[in-house]
């Protein structure tokens, strides 16, 4: 079983929602006829999920070092226990806007395997709320169109408390080829010159 637990190496104490959630993911006991649990956050005031299975950690947001030449999505890199992990911004990823770092903010560590390899990339959240069960029955396939993200980033959507909440297909939003591709792109221009740098910005700015 995936141990999960609030760490403060990387951005300092954790905030309690953040804490509620891990101790929630620590005592989790698993069962193969039970519904499948997924953690739940907030971004850009929609609800997502990702499976459970995926979690490893969650820490606040803080520490990074910002990577020159990298798309806007890509936040920079934090040492995890000795790890270079990199940061993903979910809502520049899904096409919006840069998030702003708040007084909620957290760091996600999600596990994602690819092929024959795993890899940990932490994604920025603007608060994370709790951990729930959903039903396979209550999970609807990702709708055709009139979805604010693209359709393969969505996994399904879970009806809980007769809402919707977005479930992520993890390998498809943090695809390591995908990336890595888009990072070229964002690399020197024509002239050989670097993109600019964003400003660093810190919770509560």
């Amino acid at each position: 079983m995936t141990q999960i637990a609030p760490n403060r190496t990387a951005g300092g104490p954790i905030n309690p929602l953040a804490r509620q959630a891990a101790a929630a993911l620590a005592a989790r006991q698993p069962a193969a006829d039970a519904p499948q649990q997924y953690l739940t956050f907030l971004l850009g005031g929609e609800m997502f999920a990702v499976a459970i299975l995926n979690v490893k950690e969650i820490i606040e947001y803080g520490n990074l070092t910002e990577i020159p030449m990298m798309p806007p999505f890509i936040r920079g890199v934090i040492n995890l226990r000795g790890a270079v992990v990199p940061v993903i911004d979910l809502a520049a990823r899904f096409g919006g806007a840069e998030s702003q770092v708040g007084k909620r903010s957290c760091i996600v560590i999600l596990e994602v395997s690819e092929a024959d390899s795993r890899h940990d990339i932490g994604v920025m959240v603007d608060a994370v709320s709790e951990v729930i069960e959903i039903p396979g029955s209550e999970i609807e396939p990702p709708p055709s169109f009139g979805a604010r993200i693209r359709a393969d980033f969505i996994q399904g959507m879970g009806k809980v408390a007769g809402s919707f909440v977005i479930i992520l297909n993890i390998v498809r939003v943090l695809s390591v080829d995908e990336i890595a591709l888009l990072a070229q792109v964002a690399g020197p221009d024509a002239n050989g010159t670097a993109a600019p740098a964003r400003s660093p910005t810190s919770p509560g700015a």
